[in-house]
């Protein structure tokens, strides 16, 4: 979904200072908000000032917006070019590494099992040996690979169009919700999502694009005011994954402290929009519960089958740096999890510190899932991916320590392209 204003004259926007609290407050303009303010009155400032009719001006095609706006359009085009930069390297990684079709190497396990939802619902395919963990994946993406099923046969190509067609939308959205922390940021926070260590994950038939698609929509409708909009996003959100509840949370905070939430006339009103998130985990608890008998019965496979139950933070962290030497084609990869979670600790502690209390809610949550909630650290960098406020404050850094983005960028880039090999090749990153 994109945010779309109609075609005007120029607007000169000043977007929200990244110190300032989430949400367009009394004086505060965001470049969305100005866009609709300015939308209302275009035919009568365009008739005035060319001298055309405001029924020509009425007439006139409507253009949406990413086609005509400049940051919209590169962010598209950072999003096509690391697309294509991606398909080619996994193309020249894969001789003598794996003989798997192109399309396969993009849609490995998430994938399969989104699939196999998809098809057979979570009692799985006949046959499917550990069917069993399926209820641990959300129904947002295999619903969508069902209705496409009349127009697109093949799942793995479906799961492929999902996230080609969800980055795209994220790659826009991302942009705009930067622009609203510091102006001229968009570009910055794009390419250091899509460049990021793990992002090959945004290329492949994974949720994570589809997930930030909505999760990074629904934070930008938030902090312009449209809270209604922003609960149905993150409702979509939640049945994706179950970092949905931590983006709902965020909101609610958001909605607490913001000049155009609660604090604004009759702003109570709209409070129990914020619960819309919650009604997917809901329905989604019933369901596996007449299927199972389990109201947990997502905690329960997680456990089961990936070893995800409440530890102390120090024994998760011993556990993964014994792992680490099991076995030598992970030992990489686990030394990419404790970097993680490193970063991710590191992150909420800087929201702590600057006061950032919506996306530190946002944050706190993943933090204590993936540190004390698991016997030992996995897929906390492909987790990463979805702390969009750590690559807004990257694309910050763009604009005002250039040196600091560059820096990072450097660091990023040669393990993205490490990850993209091994994840296309067969190994496992996360």
């Amino acid at each position: 979904m994109t945010d779309r204003a109609p075609a005007g004259p120029v607007e000169i926007t000043e977007p929200e200072p990244a110190d300032a609290e989430p949400g367009a407050g009394p004086g505060e303009t965001t470049a969305e908000t100005s866009s609709e303010t300015t939308g209302e009155t275009s035919g009568e400032t365009t008739a005035e000032t060319t001298g055309e009719s405001t029924d020509e001006v009425a007439g006139r095609r409507w253009v949406p917006r990413f086609l005509t706006d400049p940051g919209d359009r590169l962010a598209l085009l950072l999003w096509a070019l690391s697309h294509v930069g991606v398909l080619i390297y996994a193309y020249l990684a894969g001789p003598g590494r794996t003989t798997d079709p192109f399309l396969n190497r993009f849609t490995r396990w998430d994938a399969e099992n989104f699939i196999a939802i998809a098809q057979f619902g979570y009692d799985g395919p006949p046959g499917m040996q550990d069917a069993e963990k399926l209820p641990a994946f959300f129904p947002g993406m295999a619903i969508l690979i069902r209705m496409m099923r009349p127009v697109v046969e093949d799942g793995r190509l479906a799961t492929m169009i999902i996230s080609l067609v969800a980055s795209a939308v994220l790659a826009v959205m991302l942009s705009r919700l930067a622009e609203t922390y510091a102006a001229g940021s968009g570009r910055y926070t794009v390419a250091a999502l899509f460049l990021s260590p793990f992002a090959v994950f945004l290329y492949s038939g994974y949720s994570e694009a589809l997930f930030l698609a909505l999760a990074v929509s629904a934070w930008l409708f938030a902090r312009n005011g449209r809270w209604e909009d922003a609960a149905l996003l993150a409702t979509g959100a939640a049945t994706v994954r179950i970092s949905g509840l931590f983006l709902a949370f965020g909101l609610l905070v958001m909605f607490l402290v913001a000049e155009n939430g609660r604090k604004r006339p009759g702003g109570w009103r709209l409070l129990p929009w914020l619960a819309l998130p919650g009604v997917p985990l809901a329905l989604y608890s019933f369901y596996q519960w007449t299927r199972t008998g389990d109201w947990l019965a997502y905690n329960s496979v997680q456990d089961r089958f990936w070893g995800r139950h409440a530890v102390w933070p120090w024994e998760a962290l011993a556990n993964t740096w014994s792992m680490s030497d099991d076995v030598a084609s992970l030992t990489t990869s686990y030394y990419e999890e404790i970097i993680s979670a490193a970063v991710l600790l590191v992150l909420a502690i800087c929201l702590a510190v600057r006061r950032r209390w919506p996306e530190l809610a946002y944050i706190a949550p993943q933090v204590l899932s993936f540190l004390t909630l698991s016997s030992f650290y996995m897929s906390i960098g492909r987790g990463s991916l979805t702390w969009f406020p750590l690559w807004i404050a990257i694309g910050v850094a763009g604009v005002r320590r250039p040196w600091v983005w560059l820096v990072s960028m450097a660091i990023m880039i040669p393990v993205m392209a490490i990850n993209t090999g091994n994840f296309t090749t067969g190994a496992w990153i996360g």
